[in-house]
């Protein structure tokens, strides 16, 4: 058995006074004083961080063994899946300990995007898909065609993906480290506009997720260096699900990668989606969150508009969604993003998430995804002690 004993969490943003040095540094760090472990007690070390041609630091691993020198010789790994890189980190850290060969491991997230324009970012991400045949195609491109078949099966869906922004920028309110605080309406998400102009067609500025930069760790020990730990949360479950790559080979408005993560993860937490509290999922777009709610089985094939309507997902609802304000204000520094929903919902499970906690909460579900739905990872997440 794992548990998850500490964790760090920088600001996110455009955070152009730190290198990408600097924030796994900082994560890092804050994240083993936080578990109250000594970094001579680290057996190993994993970085989930998605694409070295988005920094010059393209061999990030070994900068975690800057945080201390007692971190000098441990085995250090970079994990790489996409936008589920920080998730790749995780489970990689958590098989290690189930394996035996390690006892505390430390895992860190770390991604620098914003000192590149718009353009090369859009390059860097869009190797996350099949490039013989998506080659040239930005991800809100690729986004913009689950939309674009979600649309043309179920109707417009124009205003459940604007509630789903305008919900996690109120969310975000609360969320100190989120990279924007600002709060839009959802007539303001509803319209083209000079300021909310089309990116992709039905896709605008307020459908997409933030370029950031951004780092988040986690000291993750086996059970037996938990016991004497401040507080501990366990995994009920910790599930992979990898689908095809080529989008032409799947049904986009099924989701299936993802759905097939979700009953996995049910089935080894031994859960139903209604016993879950809260949960942090990967909305890099909005039609990605509508697509999960149904995914995850909170909403019938098509119906997930009716879990905005009817206020389930909302802070008060049966079952809060990104209450950090998710990828879509909160920031997206990929590499770091599942690392972060990790720390985030062990928070919540804790009583320690502040003004962003769901009072009460007792099991969280994480999902993150790397590329269209292709890398799917869901954890579930219970406090065994609280911090």
């Amino acid at each position: 058995m794992t548990r998850i004993i500490g964790w760090g969490h920088t600001q996110f943003g455009r955070l152009s006074d730190k290198t990408l040095e600097d924030l796994i540094v900082e994560a890092g760090g804050e994240a083993l004083a936080h578990a109250g472990i000594a970094p001579a007690d680290v057996d190993a070390i994993y970085v989930g961080h998605f694409n070295g041609g988005m920094v010059g630091d393209g061999f990030p691993s070994s900068l975690a063994l800057n945080i201390h020198p007692d971190l000098r010789f441990k085995p250090a790994t970079r994990l790489e899946n996409a936008c589920a890189s920080g998730s790749a980190a995780v489970h990689a850290a958590r098989n290690a300990i189930l394996a035996g060969q390690a006892r505390v491991a430390l895992v860190i997230g770390a991604e620098k995007m914003t000192h590149l324009g718009t353009a090369d970012v859009g390059t860097a991400l869009g190797h996350a898909s099949y490039q013989a045949e998506e080659a040239g195609l930005t991800f809100p491109q690729v986004f913009a065609g689950f939309a674009r078949a979600y649309f043309e099966e179920f109707g417009d869906a124009t205003e459940a993906l604007a509630m789903i922004a305008a919900k996690n920028h109120r969310n975000a309110m609360a969320n100190p480290l989120a990279q924007m605080h600002k709060p839009l309406t959802v007539e303001h998400c509803s319209a083209v506009s000079e300021k909310n102009p089309m990116v992709a067609a039905p896709l605008k500025v307020s459908d997409c997720s933030l370029v950031s930069d951004g780092a988040a760790a986690l000291v993750i020990t086996s059970a037996d260096v938990a016991k004497t730990a401040p507080r501990a949360v366990a995994f009920r479950a910790a599930e992979q699900v990898n689908d095809l790559l080529p989008m032409s080979r799947r049904n986009l408005t099924a989701f299936e990668g993802p759905r097939a993560a979700f009953q996995r993860a049910y089935a080894s937490a031994g859960i139903k989606v209604s016993d879950i509290d809260v949960a942090e999922v990967h909305d890099c777009f909005t039609i990605a969150e509508l697509l999960v709610y149904e995914a995850m089985g909170l909403a019938a094939p098509g119906r997930g508009a009716d879990v905005l309507r009817d206020g389930t997902v909302l802070p008060s609802g049966r079952l809060p969604v990104n209450l950090s304000g998710g990828l879509k204000a909160k920031g997206h520094p990929v590499g770091a993003t599942g690392v972060s929903m990790h720390a985030l919902i062990a928070r919540q499970v804790t009583g320690t998430a502040g003004e962003m906690q769901r009072p009460g909460a007792g099991l969280g579900l994480v999902f993150n995804m790397g590329g269209s739905g292709v890398a799917n990872y869901a954890s579930v997440l219970e406090a065994e002690r609280a911090g």
